[in-house]
Order: structure tokens, then sequence, then C-alpha cells
């Protein structure tokens, strides 16, 4: 097995979120199971190649592509991602590393060649089907949540189903944080009921009026959303939407975010 593709503290922070193992039938019991790190090292080795399932070198990789595939999907299910990346968020705020005062938000669309559930013409000529990944970040650029769409979604209706799933962030004494006090977007957000909601739930909206020129005002601070949505598309996976179903997709868009806040905890 690679060692570049699971480094060790990685594999620390992986392997207490893991189901156990099924046991072993005594009679015929079968070829052994596959680590559960090998298999870890091929799901990571097809975020970050893009290549096929079936194209997973066993031989440098220790592991099948369609095992692989199975484990995606067997701990997508029970919902080992979103813990890892509440885990690593927790960590970086017990650092100081995580700045939820001031957020931000917007979403990138991303073509789709096999269809799917959330997949949907985009407002183009050619209407190529596709999904949209929108994300929320801190001050840094840190992804809090990210969430898959259909190709044709605004970017208003994530909003505030991306504030909900935001995960309850520890790391310091008192409640976990759950939500910004101000929210930075673009003039795509810029409808005042939206204003509104967000005041209610206590977040101050710093959104973009329609009719201001490019370039001034709220746009300058754009650059900290665009750049994680840089770092996710680095992961050649995530470039394009191959995978059918929605979660299997999203069950890859999850590590990639706690990739990127492991990046950052190593430096902090």
């Amino acid at each position: 097995m690679r060692d570049d593709l699971v480094a060790d503290d990685l594999w620390e922070r992986v392997a207490p979120l893991l189901p156990p193992a099924p046991e072993r039938r005594r009679r015929h019991p079968g070829r052994l199971r596959v680590p559960d790190r090998a298999a870890l090292a091929g799901i990571m080795y097809v975020l970050r190649t893009g290549v096929a399932w079936r194209d997973v070198p066993a031989e440098t990789v220790g592991c099948s592509g369609v095992t692989a595939w199975r484990r995606l999907h067997d701990w997508t299910e029970v919902g080992v991602w979103p813990r890892l990346h509440a885990a690593l968020l927790a960590e970086l705020r017990r650092a100081d590393s995580l700045d939820l005062d001031d957020c931000s938000v917007d979403g990138s669309p991303v073509r789709a060649l096999k269809g799917g559930i959330t997949s949907a013409p985009r407002p183009s000529p050619r209407a190529r089907p596709g999904s949209k990944h929108h994300l929320i970040v801190d001050r840094h650029g840190t992804p809090l949540a990210v969430t898959l769409t259909g190709g044709n979604r605004h970017d208003i209706t994530q909003l505030l189903p991306l504030l909900d799933v935001i995960p309850p962030i520890r790391g310091r004494r008192g409640r976990p944080r759950r939500k910004p006090r101000r929210l930075y977007a673009h003039r795509g957000y810029d409808f005042d009921k939206y204003r509104r909601l967000l005041w209610k739930r206590g977040i101050k909206p710093l959104i973009a009026r329609r009719g201001v020129a490019n370039g001034s005002g709220l746009g300058k601070v754009r650059w900290v959303v665009e750049r994680p949505f840089a770092w996710l598309h680095q992961f050649k996976r995530l470039r394009i939407r191959y995978e059918r179903r929605a979660d299997l997709h999203q069950g890859l868009l999850e590590p990639a975010c706690s990739l990127i806040c492991l990046r950052r905890l190593r430096t902090s």
C-alpha cells in the first residue's frame, strides 16, 4: 500500500470512526477481508487522480477499485465522513485556527456525465446535465459544510440548508458553535426575504446589492470562498461528477473537505 495516500495522522483520526468488521464465518470463511486502511487508500487514490474505480491499480494501492467503492458506500451510509469533518473542525478551533465570526458562501457548477437525481440541465444554450457544489467557509477559507444540488438550482436555495448542516463545532469550553456572526455573499444572494431569515437566526447578512459596480464593496472578499473551490477541484474526481448516486458523490466531497482541514491543521 502506498503510504502517501493515507498518512498516519489521517488514519489515526479515521480509524476510530469506522464500523467494526463483520465476523468471519467458521466454515467456508472465504478470502481474507481487505484491511480498512488499504480500502481508504483506494478511495483516496480515486479522489486525487480521478481514475475510474475499475482502473485502480490493486498491486500499487493494495485494494481493488470494487472493494474501495463498496467501503465508500458502507462508510457513507453510517456517516463516517461528517463525523471526521466535525472532529477536524473541533481540532482547528482548539488550535485557534478557525474563525467563525466571518463566513462566506458560494456555489460552483460542475459537469455531471452520468446524470443522477440531483443533476439537471444548466441554464445554457447547450443545456448539458450538471450539478452544483455549494460551500460555506470561515474567514480563512476552511470549509465548514458542503452540499450537492442540480445544476439548475439557484445558489440562494442552499443558503439555509448549508447553515443547517454545519456541525456543532467543539474545541473550547462552553457551547459548541453552529453559526457565524456575519455572513458574506455575492449579489446572487440579494433577496430581502433571506436577509430577514438570517437576522432571525442571529446572523448579520453582508450581501452585495444588485446594481453595485463590480470590484467594489463586498466583491473584494469573494476570494475567501473562491479559493476553497480551487482546493476542492484539485481533487480530480470532483472536477466532473461521475457518480450517478448523489450520496456517493457527497461521500467524496466530505472527505475532500476533511483533507483541506487536515492540511490547515498541519500548518497551524
